[in-house]
């Protein structure tokens, strides 16, 4: 559970999404999470490669960050390198994908108006 201290500072909406969160850990109530977004796999991953590519994740950066990692001279800092890599993609791809799952999330949840428009 949280910490007392983290929990004072917390304004009202942080001990919703906070409360969320925890009843995340249920696994049945993640199964269902997990088969939701199953379905939608295909049509999320289109998404999430667009918002990668917009935020520049797999330009002309990423490509020099990935070449650099992969050509350091001394194999053990190589693999630290290629680790370090490996390890900020799948953090920025995690990121993104809560910011597409929290949008889809706004755009079911937006009531529409009687002509059937958002």
């Amino acid at each position: 559970m949280i910490s007392t201290v983290y929990a004072a500072a917390m304004v009202p909406g942080d001990e919703r999404l906070e409360a969320a969160i925890e009843r995340l850990i249920d696994a049945e109530r993640f199964a269902e999470a997990e088969r939701i977004v199953a379905r939608a796999a295909p049509q999320l991953q289109r998404v999430l490669a667009a918002a990668l590519a917009e935020g520049g994740w797999f330009g002309e950066s990423h490509e020099a960050e990935a070449l650099k990692a992969a050509t350091v001279p001394d194999p053990d800092e190589r693999i630290v390198a290629v680790r370090a890599l490996l390890a900020e993609e799948a953090r920025m791809g995690m990121m993104v994908g809560v910011a597409v799952g929290w949008a889809l999330h706004e755009e079911m949840t937006e009531p529409e108006d009687p002509k059937g428009e958002r």
